[in-house]
Formats: structure tokens, C-alpha cells, sequence
């Protein structure tokens, strides 16, 4: 599959996200479907693309064939729909998944079961962690990626539809060495002695003056 931009995924996971969430309103207008990709909720990053943008990007999936234009007799203007996850021969499952990683970006196991209920709910974190494996292992077109753990943090998944993420490892500090942490600690201790010794003195001065 060719690689795909930011525009492209964003309008591909929101066509698949009203699909099954708002099925009534599926195939979307065009003004829908920009509404759709600039909604403040559920989205990551929150963007503000435009009518124009949206109709390049709709041209190159019908190129590609991920997405198509529906008319008719009935409809006042042409609505689209995705065949991204027929073309990609998707489960259901695997719908699920890689919409939420394309409409919120990385994200852990548990952030994304908790997200993909209104296409498939999950029941186990082994459910979403074997779709993940599927589909980072997938035959000649992984479409997801596992990212290295993060110092504390759970390890995040994202999609490669726009090709290999650029991988920034953030380096946890390194601890100071048990003598060094020791000799400071003490060097305080020194401090706050000395601190003590004066108020001791001011008082004793204080109370001479009586």
C-alpha cells in the first residue's frame, strides 16, 4: 500500500468512525466529513482543516482506491464513503484498532480498549494485544508498529499508514551515585547545624539584652 498523508489518515479513520457510529448519517457530505476530521473530541492532534484540503486528499484516495464518491437520484449533493478496510481485507477487529490509532495517534493497550467500543468491544486486553501483533506481523504490509517503552510508562502502538515514525527514546536520568547522593546529604545536614547554632546564639544575645 502507498503511503499515506496526515490528511489522508485523518479523513480515512473519520469516514470508518461514522460509518459505525452514526450509520444514519453514512456516506457523509463533504461538509460533514470536514467537520468530522476537525472535531475537538476523540481527535489527536486537534486540526483545523479546510474544504479544499479535504477535497485534494479525497481525490488521491479515489486514486488509490480507499475511498469513493456515492450519488444519486435522491441526493442533493455527492456523499463519500471509505473502502480502505475492504481494500485492506480488515476484521472488524482490526477496523476497530487501527481507526482509533489513526484519529488519536500512539497509544497504550488499555487507552485503546477503552476507545473502540462503538466498532468492537473488546473484553480482555489479550483481545487488543493479539489484534496488534496480527497486525504488526501482517504479511508484506505491517500496518502497526509497537513503540520502544518510554521510562515509566506503558509501551504505545501506532499505525504505519504514513510510513515508519520518526522514534524519539526519551532517556530516563541517570541516578547520582550512592557516595555523591551521601556526601550531599551530608553537606545539608552541615548546613542545617550551622543554620541552628546561629539562631541559637541570636536567641541567647536576645535574651542578654533583658
Amino acid at each position: 500500500m502507498e503511503i499515506l498523508t496526515f490528511e489522508e489518515v485523518r479523513i480515512l479513520g473519520a469516514l470508518i468512525e461514522k460509518e459505525y457510529n452514526t450509520p444514519e448519517y453514512y456516506p457523509l457530505t463533504l461538509n460533514a466529513l470536514v467537520n468530522a476530521c476537525n472535531q475537538k473530541s476523540n481527535r489527536e492532534p486537534v486540526v483545523a482543516l479546510t474544504e479544499m484540503q479535504v477535497e485534494d486528499a479525497l481525490d488521491l484516495l479515489r486514486i488509490k482506491r480507499l475511498a469513493g464518491q456515492v450519488t444519486g437520484t435522491d441526493m442533493r449533493v455527492p456523499r463519500y464513503k471509505e473502502s480502505f478496510s475492504s481494500a485492506m481485507q480488515l476484521t472488524r477487529q482490526e477496523t476497530a484498532v487501527l481507526t482509533v490509532l489513526m484519529l488519536r495517534g500512539p497509544q497504550t493497550i488499555g487507552e485503546i480498549k477503552g476507545r473502540t467500543g462503538k466498532i468492537h468491544e473488546f473484553t480482555e486486553l489479550s483481545q487488543v494485544e493479539e489484534i496488534l501483533s496480527g497486525l504488526i506481523r501482517r504479511e508484506g504490509n505491517p500496518l502497526a508498529v509497537k513503540l520502544p517503552r518510554q521510562p515509566g510508562k506503558d509501551p504505545r502502538y501506532m499505525h504505519l499508514l504514513s510510513g515508519e515514525p520518526e522514534i524519539q527514546i526519551q532517556e530516563a536520568k541517570p541516578e547520582k551515585p550512592y557516595l555523591e547522593r551521601i556526601a550531599e546529604l551530608e553537606q545539608q545536614v552541615s548546613g542545617l547545624r550551622d543554620e541552628l547554632s546561629n539562631l541559637r546564639n541570636m536567641f541567647d544575645e536576645f535574651k542578654g539584652q533583658f
